[in-house]
């Protein structure tokens, strides 16, 4: 038997399952980047994945499966860092069970993270939330819920793994209504909802099974909608939503720009970045600070307050003394 195999075996069953409790969507990420290699390493060398040693899986074809996600699959920068991350804990396990592959391993451990040009954050402005939401034709059952759905994205901001999770039984309506959820990193956060979502969801919920278990945004047959559909009904209704708003024509939205739309929303009305990192589930509040980067309104306000350069500087004169007594009153 080959060492790849069995340490393939031991690697999703002792360290991510039993030892670490890695959530399903980490192992079903690792999961397609390692089939996705064997994939590879199996046209590559004419040897079935389960023949495969791990002497087999060297750097440079490891280095030729990242060239081959980007040119040949047309993978982004962060998707190749994200298969690269897969690799490289697989091979710190191999490392402390076939400590005879030690130099092998070290060299694929070596193979650095890509850098990339990190974009401006994308996101909605309320033009553009509100022609999105007159998009769905609510005359129909699938409207109505992608009304619905689109509504509760907008204001919660939830990731849409946790959209997709939902159950009856997470929402709380009435006097302070609020949504609670498992978010990443397996953290239980409750999410306030508006009295307007609020209302829209009430109405939705009629429409759902009268379950504590019922799915809140079901797919045609009842299951959980899956990321892909939640993706492609976002595009269709924001194609709908340029005839009302042709600003959307230049821009993607998704279920994550919704998201980003939520935060942005949230910061231009006030609401502090403790707080918003608090409301988007946030491990480390230091991410929040990418809205701010994004906001122009707020970079526009704080160029308003700087003396042009090059400009004669005024002398401080106090204000008059009547004036000042009348401004304190």
């Amino acid at each position: 038997m080959t060492t790849l195999a069995p340490t393939l075996e031991a690697f999703f069953i002792e360290r991510l399952i039993r030892q670490r409790h890695a959530s399903p969507h980490t192992i079903a990420s690792y999961r397609d980047s390692l089939r996705l290699l064997l994939q590879f390493a199996q046209q590559r060398t004419g040897i079935a994945p389960s023949r495969l040693d791990l002497a087999d899986l060297d750097a440079r074809l490891i280095g030729d499966f990242l060239d081959h996600l980007e040119q040949d699959r047309g993978s982004t920068v962060r998707t190749r860092n994200v298969r690269l991350a897969a690799v490289h804990s697989l091979f710190r396990f191999a490392a402390l069970r076939h400590p005879e592959h030690a130099a092998l391993i070290q060299r694929v451990l070596d193979i650095p993270q890509k850098r990339y040009v990190s974009n401006d954050v994308a996101f909605l402005n309320r033009d553009e939330m509100d022609a999105l939401l007159s998009a769905p034709n609510r005359s129909t059952r699938i409207g109505r819920r992608d009304h619905a759905l689109l509504t509760f994205c907008l204001q919660t901001g939830l990731r849409v793994s946790e959209v997709t999770a939902l159950r009856r039984q997470d929402l709380q309506l009435g006097a302070g209504a609020h949504v609670t959820c498992l978010g990443k990193g397996r953290k239980n956060r409750s999410t306030p909802m508006t009295r307007p979502t609020e209302a829209v969801i009430r109405t939705w919920l009629k429409e759902i099974p009268d379950r504590p278990d019922a799915v809140v945004f079901p797919g045609p047959r009842g299951e959980p909608l899956s990321r892909d559909a939640v993706r492609r009904l976002v595009t269709r209704h924001a194609l709908t939503a340029q005839q009302q708003c042709p600003s959307l024509r230049t821009k993607r939205p998704s279920p994550h720009v919704l998201r980003h739309s939520c935060a942005m929303d949230l910061l231009k009305s006030g609401v502090d970045l403790s707080t918003i990192a608090l409301w988007l589930g946030h491990e480390n509040p230091s991410t929040t600070h990418m809205y701010i980067e994004a906001d122009l309104s707020m970079k526009e306000r704080a160029l308003q307050r700087l003396q042009p350069i090059g400009a004669k500087r005024k002398r401080y004169r106090p204000p008059d003394q009547l004036m000042q007594f009348l401004a304190a009153l």
